[in-house]
């Protein structure tokens, strides 16, 4: 979710069924051509690596790469975590303040992500702010998760997820999250990110603070 997190696993739950074998070497793959992606980029530099370096590294073909992430972009950007955040949302009591949830389901992804490996979760929030082809992709992923996000809305509230206000409201949410990494990022992750992302969430539920913080 607008690279939050390194998204190397959903948000586990003793509830819900694990992957098939299928699923388990499409996972694997995924993460070894992740783990390639972020590895030449430590060594070399983002712009200088390519596709193909990615799939010798990764020990798969560069149309593999391909068919698991359209761009090179996407390798850094894309996780498996909207999906896996919905159904957290829809697991939440359903008398809970819909912020509260927002809370609580938006603590449980950065602390999992940031916590399996906090130097993949600096490194992908660093290439957001410094690579403006990244920035550039990170925008054009946003609309998903956005509709994501009105789905999960209209079935908490009983409002229309189609609906104007619905949709000004989660747009306003998924870009208020991608500030919050840039912010992060651009400041050296010198702050707790689970602080930031309350500041952040405390604005879309307040407005702006009376005093500068």
């Amino acid at each position: 979710m607008t690279g939050m997190t390194a998204a190397r696993s959903p948000l586990p739950s003793a509830d819900r069924p694990q992957p098939g074998l299928r699923e388990r070497k499409k996972i694997k793959t995924r993460e070894a051509i992740r783990a390639a992606t972020y590895a030449l980029v430590r060594e070399q530099g983002y712009d200088a690596t390519t596709v193909e370096q990615i799939a010798e590294r990764a020990e798969v073909s560069p149309s593999t790469v391909f068919r698991y992430f359209p761009t090179k972009e996407d390798i850094v950007l894309t996780d498996e975590y909207d999906p896996i955040i919905l159904a957290e949302i829809r697991e939440r009591p359903a008398d809970e303040p819909w912020t509260d949830t927002l809370r609580y389901v938006l603590h449980r992804a950065v602390q999992l992500g940031t916590s399996e490996d906090q130097e993949v979760s600096r490194l992908r929030t660093h290439l957001m702010v410094q690579v403006p082809a990244v920035r550039s992709r990170m925008m054009e992923s946003m609309s998903a998760t956005g509709r994501m996000l009105c789905q999960a809305i209209g079935e908490r509230t009983g409002r229309d997820p189609d609906g104007l206000e619905v949709r000004v409201y989660a747009m306003s949410l998924i870009g208020g999250l991608m500030e919050t990494s840039m912010y992060w990022a651009e400041n050296d992750h010198r702050d707790d990110f689970t602080s930031l992302i309350d500041r952040a969430l405390d604005v879309m539920e307040h407005g702006l603070p009376n005093e500068n913080r």
